[in-house]
């Protein structure tokens, strides 16, 4: 059985002390007390290789060497209303093509959002990939992409939809009338396909689109896209791994991805006036694992990689009824801010337009209104100036009174 282990490589000498999977060369403590990987000095040395038991045990001998798993990542899959007691009485895409748009356009944007839309600013979008025939992006003029699931090159095809719906949500134009899109004046897109077909990646994968992504131009990055903890123990147990020794696998790739993606994201989040970096804005899906249809106590709380920097902004995801928003259901707690995120309307993967619903749906509504927000600054535009004016956009003001921060953050963000 051979298993996926990211590689990091110090230079003889440099105090590369390890024990296990632990290395004090890659580790640092913030003034907070956090420990974190620090990878300032080693972005191009990181790695990824399947080694089998006695390749990993030969690694190990290597005090140069720090090693750990690579986790799997899956989509945050739309989920059914039904499934989630979400019942309305109305078809989400009569009611958008009644509307002529998406009811999360209205929610995020005032009229039309004063002129802003999103140009000359480069949006990235790591998911399923995208179709990039479809009418929702024939205002896309540049497009930059590639494939991270192993077939490499440029095709980044979509057979999930999933990054196609995101995809549309951020930048999208008006398909059959209906404006889909935030920020529908985005005239570049970089595409990194980091999904497979059947829904599945590595966290190597999205460590290489980021990065990738960063070195493209990317102002802004979205991912709707989740660590698969369950799937990476079910894996090494169906592997014959017994379930105990499974788990503690797991748990430790956890816990050196999450340090990992840290420093990597703080890294790629970088300025500095002198060497002409901007940084980026990041945001992320908190995840659709909670059930408070089912128990308010049954809620999950913000997954990875959304929680794994204060640099990403986590959110969550909202429905609209009645004149307030209200936490969905099915929505991850202690997300950054929330967007909406139930009956989104945007482009299809069998159809013009189609409805899905999930914290991925929310995520891409954040992300077009950091386009807009870094068109608006112009030459002040940073990603610490972005993600700030996001938070500072964030309000609870149509929320229920007894609405909970844990769930709704600092509330829904907009552009007005």
């Amino acid at each position: 059985m051979a298993i996926e282990y990211f590689v990091l490589k110090s230079t003889p000498g440099d105090g590369g002390v390890r024990t296990g999977f632990k290395s004090r060369r890659f580790k640092t403590t913030s003034a907070d007390g956090v420990e974190t990987l620090d990878v300032s000095d080693h972005m191009a040395d990181i790695s990824s290789e399947r080694l089998s038991k006695k390749e990993f045990t030969e690694a190990l001998a290597d005090p140069t060497l720090h090693l750990f798993p690579v986790m799997p990542v899956s989509l945050v899959s739309p989920v059914s209303k039904q499934d989630y007691g979400i019942l309305g009485d109305k078809d989400p895409l009569s009611e958008a093509l009644n509307l002529k748009a998406s009811w999360g356009i209205s929610a995020m944007l005032d009229g039309d959002g004063g002129g802003a839309t999103g140009a000359n600013v480069n949006v990235a979008v790591l998911d399923s990939g995208i179709l990039r025939g479809h009418a929702a992006f024939s205002g896309i003029k540049s497009w930059i992409c590639q494939d991270f699931t192993g077939q490499g090159g440029e095709d980044v095809t979509d057979e999930q939809g999933h990054g196609t719906h995101c995809a549309g949500t951020i930048f999208g134009q008006d398909v059959n009338g209906t404006r889909i899109g935030v920020s529908k004046g985005v005239q570049t897109a970089i595409v990194g396909k980091v999904i497979d077909s059947a829904g599945h990646g590595t966290a190597s994968s999205l460590l290489n689109g980021l990065k990738w992504a960063k070195d493209k131009g990317a102002n802004v990055i979205s991912m709707s896209i989740g660590f698969d903890f369950p799937r990476m123990q079910e894996n090494l147990v169906d592997d014959g791994v017994p379930a105990k020794l499974a788990t503690s696998i797991a748990l430790t790739a956890y816990r050196e991805n999450l340090r990992l993606f840290e420093g990597v994201l703080s890294e790629l989040s970088h300025e500095s006036s002198y060497l002409s970096m901007t940084g980026l804005v990041v945001v992320a899906a908190a995840g659709n694992e909670s059930m408070r249809q089912v128990n308010e106590r049954l809620v999950i709380d913000c997954s990875f990689p959304a929680v794994c920097s204060p640099d990403i902004i986590a959110v969550g995801a909202v429905s609209y009824a009645d004149d307030k928003y209200k936490v969905a259901p099915f929505s991850n707690a202690n997300p950054t801010v929330c967007a909406p995120g139930v009956d989104i309307v945007s482009a299809g993967r069998d159809q013009p337009l189609s409805a899905m619903s999930g914290t991925s749906m929310a995520c891409p509504h954040v992300s077009g209104v950091a386009a807009l927000w870094w068109e608006r600054l112009g030459s002040a535009a940073t990603g610490r100036s972005v993600r700030a004016k996001i938070l500072a956009s964030a309000s609870r003001a149509r929320f229920p009174e007894d609405s909970k921060s844990s769930d709704i953050g600092l509330g829904l963000v907009s552009f007005r």
